[in-house]
C-alpha cells in the first residue's frame, strides 16, 4: 500500500473542526477555550484549547468512521519499517505494562534486564508477572549499567525454558545500547517474541550513522517515548509491533485494560506531526544533529576538568554493543563535585537544565531542536561551573556499591511484597527484610530497590548517601529515608 507522508490526518481532522466552526455540547467543559479562566488563557494560549478536542464525537465522527487515528497510526508504522502501531498518550510507562501484559500473565515468567525503568517494575507489580533478572555488564570504574548481552539472556533462558519471552532496554538513558538483533535471535530460536524498551530512542530510524533500531533489528515489539529525542509533547509514546509471535489485536486488548478513555487530541497532534517531519526531512535533521553533538564533545572536552563520555568509554569487551551519541554525559568529577551540584549550579545560575543526574555525571541532551545557539549558552555555562566549582561546598560522598554489592536477591514476586502485609523499619534496622516498595534514583529511574527484594546495608548507605549528598528518591514511602517499607515479619 502506497503511503503519503505529506498527510497528518490528526493535524486535518484538528484544521477542520475549527473550519467548520462546530459547537460541542461535550466535554472537555472548556468548550474552545470560551470558559478557561482568563490568567490560564494568558499563560498557555488559547491555541491549547482550541486543539483539545475529544477524539471520538470531535477530532472523528462517534464511530470514527473518518479513520482519523487509524491512518495516523499507519503513516507511523511505515515510518519505522513496524507491522502496527498504537498511540498512547500516557507515556511509555503505559506502553511497556501493555507490551508486558501482552506476553505474559500472572505467575509466568519474563526475562527482564535488571536495568529496567521503574515503570517495568510497575507493571510486574500490576500483574504479577515473575521476572527473572538479567545481569546488565556493569561498569565497576564509572558506576553505571550497559545492557545486558546477548549471551546472558541465553543463559538466563537454558535455566527458565518456561519464559514467556525477554525485554531489553536499549538505549539506556546514557546512550548505550545493546545488540538487539542477537537478542532477538535468542528469543526467536525458543520462539518467544522479544520486548524492547525503547524510550530514548524514537530518533534512530531516521538516520544510517545512528544504532540500529529495534524493529529492524528484529524485535517483536518496540516501546518509545516520542516526547524524550522526538518533537512530540510529554506523555506522547508509541508502540510499535512486528511479525506474528504477539497478535496485534491482543497487543491493543491489553492496552485497553490500561490507557485512559479521554486520550488528548493535543498529544495524538505531536506524534502525528512529529512523524510527518521526521519521514520529510529526518535524515537531514538527524545528520545536522549529529554534526552538532560532535563538534558539542569535543568543545567540552577542552574544558579543564570535564571529560564527555564516548564510544571509549562505554563500548568494548564486557560493555555495551553501540552507542547513541546524542545523550552528552558529562564527568564532573574532575572538578571535585557531584552531578548533583553541578545541575544545581546550572540552574540557579545560568538557568540551564541539564537532564541526567548522578554521583559524577550530568547529561546534556541534544535533539533536531538545538543548534549553535542553545548550544553555545551550554558551553558558557560549563565554562562558568568550572570556574566556580572551587567555592562550592565539598562534595558530599556517595558510598558506591561494588556491582555484586548492587544486586539485591529477589525472594518475593513484586505484586506479593507491594500488596501483601508490611510495617515500618528503621533504615538501620532494615537489612537482611524484604522490601516491599521501589526505591528510584531519579533520573534515570532504574530502582535500586525493588519489591520482594532482600535489602542489605551496602545498598541502604548508598541510598542514604545519595540522599544527603543531593540525589532524587521520589518514590519510597519516606522521602527522608529513615524508614523503609519492608514486607510484616510474622
Amino acid at each position: 500500500m502506497s503511503v503519503d507522508h505529506t498527510r497528518a490526518p490528526v493535524l486535518e481532522a484538528l484544521a477542520e473542526y475549527r473550519r467548520a466552526g462546530r459547537l460541542s455540547f461535550t466535554p472537555p467543559g472548556h468548550k474552545q477555550a470560551r470558559g478557561a479562566d482568563p490568567a490560564v488563557r494568558e499563560v498557555l494560549g488559547d491555541a491549547v484549547f482550541l486543539g483539545d478536542v475529544l477524539a471520538s464525537g470531535g477530532l472523528d465522527d462517534r464511530l470514527g468512521r473518518g479513520r482519523v487515528l487509524e491512518r495516523a497510526q499507519q503513516l507511523m508504522a511505515d515510518a519505522v519499517h513496524a507491522d502496527h502501531t498504537f498511540f498512547t498518550t500516557c507515556g511509555s510507562s503505559l506502553s511497556v505494562k501493555a507490551a508486558m501484559l501482552a506476553v505474559a500473565g500472572p505467575h509466568e515468567k519474563l526475562l527482564i534486564g535488571r536495568d529496567a525503568h521503574k515503570s517495568v517494575v510497575s507493571g510486574l507489580i500490576l500483574s504479577g508477572i515473575e521476572p527473572v533478572w538479567v545481569e546488565p555488564r556493569w561498569d565497576a570504574e564509572r558506576h553505571l549499567a550497559h545492557p545486558p548481552s546477548a549471551e546472558e539472556f541465553a543463559r538466563a533462558f537454558a535455566e527458565h525454558a518456561d519464559a514467556k519471552g525477554a525485554l531489553v532496554t536499549s538505549p539506556t538513558p546514557y546512550g548505550s545500547c545493546a545488540d538487539l538483533r542477537a537478542i532477538a535471535e535468542v528469543c526467536h530460536r525458543r520462539s518467544v517474541p522479544l520486548i524492547v524498551d525503547e524510550a530514548w530512542g524514537a530518533h534512530l530510524p531516521f538516520h544510517p550513522d545512528l544504532p540500529s533500531w529495534a524493529m529492524d533489528a528484529g524485535a517483536d515489539i518496540c516501546v518509545t517515548s516520542i516526547h524524550k529525542m522526538g518533537s512530540g509533547l510529554e506523555q506522547g509514546s508509541v508502540f510499535h509491533l512486528r511479525g506474528d509471535l504477539v497478535p496485534p489485536e491482543l497487543l491493543k486488548l491489553r492496552a485497553d485494560l490500561l490507557s485512559t478513555t479521554s486520550p488528548s487530541a493535543l498529544i495524538y497532534a505531536g506524534l502525528d506531526g512529529w512523524r510527518r517531519q521526521m519521514a520529510l526531512r529526518g535524515q537531514d535533521l538527524m545528520g545536522g544533529t549529529l554534526d552538532l553533538a560532535a563538534d558539542v564533545r569535543a568543545a567540552i572536552e577542552e574544558i579543564d576538568g570535564l571529560h564527555v563520555n564516548d564510544r571509549a568509554d562505554f563500548c568494548g569487551p564486557g560493555l555495551a554493543d553501540d552507542f547513541d551519541p546524542l545523550p552528552v554525559v558529562i564527568d564532573v568529577d574532575g572538578l571535585g563535585i557531584t552531578g548533583f551540584q553541578a545541575a544545581d549550579w546550572l540552574r540557579e545560575h545560568r538557568d540551564i537544565e541539564a537532564h541526567l543526574t548522578d554521583h559524577r555525571r550530568i547529561g546534556a541532551q541534544l535533539t533536531h531542536a538545538d543548534d549553535q545557539e542553545t548550544t553555545g549558552e551550554l558551553l558558557a555555562a560549563l565554562k562558568d561551573l568550572t570556574a566556580a566549582a572551587p567555592d562550592l561546598d565539598p562534595a558530599s560522598r556517595v558510598d558506591l556499591p561494588s556491582p555484586s554489592e548492587l544486586r539485591l536477591e529477589q525472594v518475593r514476586l513484586p505484586r506479593d511484597a507491594f500488596f501483601g502485609p508490611t510495617e515500618d523499619a528503621p533504615v538501620s534496622e532494615a537489612a537482611g527484610r524484604v522490601a516491599a516498595e521501589m526505591i528510584t534514583p531519579y533520573p534515570p529511574g532504574i530502582p535500586a530497590v525493588l519489591p520482594g527484594e532482600r535489602l542489605a546495608e551496602p545498598v541502604l548507605r548508598y541510598l542514604r548517601t545519595g540522599l544527603d549528598a543531593g540525589m532524587n528518591l521520589p518514590d519510597p514511602s519516606d522521602a527522608r529515608l529513615e524508614t523503609v517499607r519492608v514486607v510484616a515479619e510474622r
